[in-house]
This record gives C-alpha cells, sequence and structure tokens, in this order.
C-alpha cells in the first residue's frame, strides 16, 4: 500500500521470513530441526513462538510445505521465483498498533499490523529494536523530534525499545492500565511521580503518575516519518 511517501511502504514480507526462505533456497527443505535451531540458523535471536508465526504466514501464502508435527519444512514448487527480496538499505520495522497523542483513550494492543519498509537513510543511527507506532490525535504537534518534525495525527513514530533509562524532557511511549499514549517524559523527584506532558496548539492536562500505579515506559521516541506529502506551494 502506497502511503505517498518515497520509500515508505507497508510491506507484507518480513525479514525473518526472507531469512527464512533463503535457508530454505540452500537446503531446500528441513528435517527434524527445532524452531529455536532455525533462529540460531538464520542468524537472529528470537523465540520459537515468534519463528512459528512466520513459518505459519509464508504456508499460508504458499511458499513453503509446513508439517510442524514431523518437523518437517520446505519450499513450495515455484515458490521462491515469487519473492522479491528486499534489499541491503531497507529495513522492515514491525508496526505495533495505534499511539494515542490526546487522552489515553487507544487499547495499546501488542500485535503486528504490518511492516513499514523504510530507507536505511530515514532512519536513526540506532536501528536494532526499532518499532513504529501510528500517532493518533495532536498532544504533540509542537514537539520538535528531528529537523523541525513534529509528531502529527497519521504519522509513522519510530520508538527505540532498547531505552531503559529514560531522562526528564525525552518522548516515550507510554502505556497506563493497557493504554498507550505518546507523551514527554518529566521526573518529579521531590514528589516521587512522574508527569507525562503535552506540547501541542492545543490545551490538554498532564498526566500524573506514581509508582504503585499500573503503567510501562515502552520505548523512547527516535523520529517520526511523515505519513503525508505537505503542499509547500
Amino acid at each position: 500500500m502506497h502511503l505517498g511517501l518515497k520509500y515508505a511502504i507497508i510491506d507484507s514480507m518480513h525479514q525473518t521470513q526472507e531469512k527464512i526462505l533463503s535457508l530454505l533456497k540452500k537446503k531446500q527443505e528441513l528435517r527434524g530441526v527445532s524452531l529455536r535451531q532455525i533462529a540460531v540458523l538464520i542468524g537472529i535471536e528470537s523465540k520459537p513462538q515468534i519463528i512459528k508465526h512466520h513459518l505459519t504466514k509464508l504456508s499460508q501464502k504458499g511458499l513453503i510445505q509446513l508439517d510442524l508435527s514431523n518437523k518437517i519444512i520446505k519450499l513450495a514448487r515455484g515458490g521462491i521465483s515469487k519473492i522479491p527480496f528486499s534489499k541491503n538499505t531497507l529495513f522492515s520495522l514491525p508496526v505495533i498498533g495505534a499511539a494515542n497523542c490526546g487522552p489515553a483513550t487507544i487499547f495499546a494492543e501488542e500485535y503486528i499490523q504490518g511492516y513499514l519498509k523504510v530507507s536505511s537513510k530515514m532512519l536513526p543511527r540506532i536501528k536494532k529494536g526499532l518499532y513504529v507506532v501510528i500517532a493518533d490525535g495532536d498532544s504533540m504537534n509542537k514537539e520538535e523530534i528531528q529537523k523541525g518534525e513534529v509528531i502529527e495525527s497519521g504519522d509513522f513514530v519510530l520508538v527505540d525499545s532498547e531505552q531503559k533509562i529514560y531522562r526528564d524532557g525525552e518522548v516515550v511511549v507510554a502505556v497506563i492500565d493497557g493504554l498507550a499514549t505518546i507523551k514527554k517524559y518529566r521526573e518529579d523527584k521531590k514528589n516521587k511521580r512522574i508527569i507525562l506532558e503535552a506540547n501541542s496548539t492545543s490545551e490538554y492536562f498532564p498526566i500524573y503518575i506514581c509508582e504503585q500505579d499500573e503503567f510501562q515506559l515502552s520505548g523512547k521516541v527516535v523520529g517520526v516519518i511523515k505519513r503525508n506529502i505537505k503542499d509547500k506551494s
């Protein structure tokens, strides 16, 4: 699906699936190999259920023949000829639901909606652990993330899931009572609380969180890919 942005498309072929197909292209079939062993063979750190998910997807696309009970996996006849493999300059980033830029009112279901294929030139230096959420709302439309780009509703927001320590003033994805929101992280050490602030042309109240509240920080916002191209004329 074209998004009106050069080099950015939603792609149904994940890099893990491409690696599995490349492995099968060399070996033609796998017998007696566990899901964990497949992860090792394709050179990734992944849980068995993730490998199973991608194998199932490949089977549904008619690209492989899958018999998990007997641990037999092989290429479907003519399947490999259907695959346009990605160039090394492109990265497939998982798109995980939507995150609210307003009141925390959208459920943060952690399922992959698709994959955003993006040129490496459009990504920050840290590429491991990146995922994408789709912004919904205008509460961060004054917050500059990179090169003057702000977060507007519908934008693809790049999130670094590897970051575990957050600094005052960083923009984060927070999940509160099962709801996701994008806000500026503030530490109020004196009162032992976290404040999540908006930065918007509209008025939004901050969110106050104490240690005992049910919440988690799911990553730091490190970039924005604009969903639409604006006419500057």
